[in-house]
């Protein structure tokens, strides 16, 4: 019989796999987590923390503004400082990494300090030492996927964002997805001139297609330089700047080039061959069933690596339910990806959850559209003339609400609830039956009656 170090051996010290480590050890098993790195993974190191962070700092700049219409004088113009900005970030991400230790300490899960790499399908090699594990849980994350033109290696990802000395004056910006989208909104209030390319019409790609052309419109209005409808085919370094050469010629000189065109699977390193781990064509997933089994049936991944629904919540949920099933006695059952919220940090902010417009008329629903484009009260006094965007898709035929959007402020607090609702089945005559909270702006997503279009507005965006 065979003998082994640990009955689980956890590879990433991230959402996923500190959930799955813990819960495991609180089942009963002997369970080690090997980290090469902070604790936390992507989203407390470099990603949904930090990012809020700054997206919080970067805030008052409106803020200020904002105050003068309510009555508020300030002595002198405000003053920013980043390095004090990124050394109270630091701070409290340190304060973060100590708070996952500990949680892991409490529960009985080994730290094994390095980074693994597979020996066999049972051998993980760390450092100078091996371990040897009934079973093996991957869940490695993902890492900023890097443009393939020349002169790549001249722009920074979103990693080394959170870290620069100094702010820049100038930064141009590759993609507009979830990333790009947020550091132009931040870099750019905090007075930094951003340039914005993006491939497509719109930004944030797989958006409902409102929300998508909304967002544009308001980042522009903020004074973000959108670049539509185009890439960047190569970076150079002239000087002390450095120019990003698009592919209709233009060139935009910046001192800080940054590439934000999404994350892929994070397998480097790990020797999955020696495993015998199958990892899909392309983006290099690993692929994984419904219970979170590899082609090695004791060897599992969850989390952003197997390249299903990249959010941490979800890493968690993928955690809980591979210990349930495998340490808990519980049968294994697969996780409900079926309306995820997820909010985008920028500026305006997006919230959303369920079927976009276009989606739901692509899967062969028959909707109907309720939509509402306002200015936001406290815009009133302030004297800003942003608009807020909020959009209804229902049914026509089961009056089930099958997604929320929202632009604008709070977005992503005022769908959390309405994610609850999605999920029990709400109908459209349940939200009108809901008596409203006057004045908030959410109460303006149960008090639209008439639907605004029957049809999809372009049965192509969002494709």
């Amino acid at each position: 019989m065979a003998s082994w170090d640990y009955d689980l051996l956890v590879i990433g010290g991230g959402s996923g796999g500190v959930r799955a480590a813990r819960m495991s050890a609180g089942f009963g098993a002997k369970v080690a987590l090997v980290e090469g790195g902070p604790l936390g993974g992507t989203c407390v190191n470099v990603g949904c923390v930090p990012k809020k962070l700054l997206v919080y700092a970067a805030s008052f700049a409106d803020e200020f503004r904002d105050a003068r219409g309510f009555g508020w004088s300030l002595p002198g113009a405000p003053r920013f400082d980043w390095p004090t900005l990124i050394a109270n970030k630091d701070r409290e991400i340190a304060r973060l990494n100590e708070v996952y230790q500990g949680i892991l300490g409490r529960a009985g899960v080994d730290i094994l300090r390095g980074w693994a790499r597979f020996e066999d399908p049972h051998t993980v090699r760390i450092g100078d030492r091996t371990v040897r594990a009934a079973k093996i849980l991957v869940a490695t994350g993902g890492k900023p996927k890097v443009i393939p033109i020349p002169g790549h290696e001249l722009a920074i990802t979103s990693n080394e964002a959170f870290s620069l000395d100094a702010l820049p004056k100038r930064i141009v910006i590759a993609g507009g997805g979830y990333i790009g989208l947020e550091f132009a909104s931040l870099f750019n209030l905090l007075g930094v001139e951003t340039h914005l390319v993006h491939k497509d019409s719109y930004l944030l790609n797989a958006f409902d297609g409102d929300v998508r052309r909304h967002v544009t419109e308001q980042v522009r209005l903020k004074g973000v330089h959108v670049h539509h409808d185009h890439t960047v085919e190569r970076v150079e370094k002239r000087g002390a700047e450095l120019v990003a050469v698009l592919d209709d010629g233009t060139e935009l000189a910046a001192d800080l080039q940054m590439a934000a065109v999404g994350r892929v699977p994070n397998t480097d390193g790990l020797n999955l061959e020696a495993a015998g781990v199958e990892v899909a064509a392309g983006r290099g997933g690993i692929v994984v069933d419904d219970g979170f089994r590899t082609s090695q049936p004791h060897v599992f991944a969850l989390g952003d690596v197997i390249d299903r629904v990249a959010l941490t919540p979800v890493a968690l949920g993928e955690g809980m339910a591979f210990a349930r099933a495998q340490f808990g006695g519980e049968p294994e059952a697969a996780v409900d990806y079926e309306s995820i919220p997820t909010a985008v940090f920028s500026v305006p902010q997006v919230g959303t959850v369920g079927l976009g417009e276009e989606a739901a008329w692509h899967r062969g629903e028959e909707c109907l559209i309720y939509r509402s484009v306002f200015r936001p009260m406290k815009y009133t006094l302030a004297d800003r003339h942003e608009k807020m965007l909020m959009k209804l898709v229902v049914c026509a035929k089961t009056d089930r609400v099958l997604g929320v959007h929202v632009v604008g402020p709070d977005a992503g607090e005022i769908v959390q609830g309405f994610a609850v609702a999605l999920k029990g089945g709400a109908t459209k005559a349940q939200l009108d039956a809901t008596v409203g909270i006057h004045p908030t702006a959410a109460e303006e997503l149960v008090t639209m009656r008439e639907p605004v279009s029957p049809h999809p507005l372009d049965p192509t965006d969002g494709d």
